[in-house]
């Protein structure tokens, strides 16, 4: 009798124990949900003020390139298609590397060269901003200079380099494990119906990771759009258009520190929130599509 006594407290303190911490992690869900709830609520909030000027509207914020405070144009169309065509030329550039890198290391390395390749890769995401900015206004500043006479170097090219840097081992990262967790049973069945190993990779293992590969490459767009010391150290900061990959001009996340002085309450500051929440949107989007891409793998 007093063992089953004692069984019976032992299964009262563990159900207790499992309802604290249900509760815990619900609290701590819901904490973490509100904080966010709040942080999308103060920004927008912030933000939509900016209409509240006449001299500012929703047309003009969106479609116009004319970035001009002080004569009363917050036209942010330029900021926001620089951002996307600078992500998007580094999506070019990276991706295919990326993607080629992680073949070579779950499909074709040796085991010793992999064990060495990972942590190397790896690496690259512990780097500072400011140094892999550093370097773009060291080397690829001046190359672009040289490669479009009568540019300054400064503007989307550099940025495009450096962001491509940045974001490759994240790319390589989640599309190797994408590659290395496909079913052996893959590969088997193409190399007895005749495929070579290039076929198989091309037309068997990299169709069959895309999932994970996509994933790998919104992880690394996500970055590339919210990032601001790299980018503003070689892009040039020059409120305009670019006409060339060497000429200066401006995105979101470098106008917002460029400008973060203004007045608490001003249109400009109320225009920077703006700016920041197309930023929130587009990275909870990416977070949406994410989840998306992700259910189907698993489907």
């Amino acid at each position: 009798m007093a063992e089953k006594g004692s069984v019976g407290n032992l299964n009262m303190m563990r159900r207790r124990t499992d309802r604290m911490m249900n509760w815990l992690f619900v609290g701590s869900a819901i904490f973490v949900s509100l904080i966010i709830f709040g942080i999308i609520v103060f920004v927008g909030n912030q933000g939509l003020r900016t209409f509240a000027d006449p001299e500012a509207g929703i047309a003009e914020f969106f479609f116009s390139t004319n970035w001009t405070p002080s004569e009363g144009e917050y036209g942010a169309a330029g900021f926001i298609l620089g951002s996307f065509l600078v992500t998007g030329l580094a999506l070019l550039l990276a991706v295919p590397v990326a993607v080629g890198g992680a073949v070579f290391m779950a499909k074709i390395a040796p085991n010793w060269m992999r064990e060495i390749m990972r942590p190397a890769a790896d690496l690259f995401v512990g780097i500072p901003s400011v140094v892999y900015g550093l370097i773009g206004l060291l080397i690829f500043v001046p190359w672009f200079s040289k490669m479009f006479p009568g540019q300054p170097g400064f503007g989307v090219g550099p940025a495009a380099v450096i962001l491509a840097i940045m974001i490759l081992p994240t790319i390589l990262s989640v599309s190797e494990d994408a590659l290395r967790t496909l079913p052996r049973a893959l590969e088997e069945a193409s190399y007895a119906l005749g495929a070579t190993r290039w076929q198989t990779i091309w037309k068997v293992l990299i169709p069959a990771a895309m999932p994970g590969i996509l994933t790998g490459v919104i992880l690394g767009m996500g970055r590339a759009i919210g990032e601001a010391m790299a980018v503003q150290m070689v892009i040039g900061n020059a409120p305009v258009l670019p006409k060339g990959l060497g000429e200066p001009t401006s995105v979101l996340t470098t106008q917002i520190v460029k400008e973060m002085a203004s007045i608490f309450g001003t249109t400009v500051n109320n225009s920077l929130f703006l700016m920041s929440l197309i930023l929130l949107l587009v990275s909870l989007s990416l977070i949406l599509i994410i989840r998306i891409v992700a259910r189907r793998r698993e489907v």
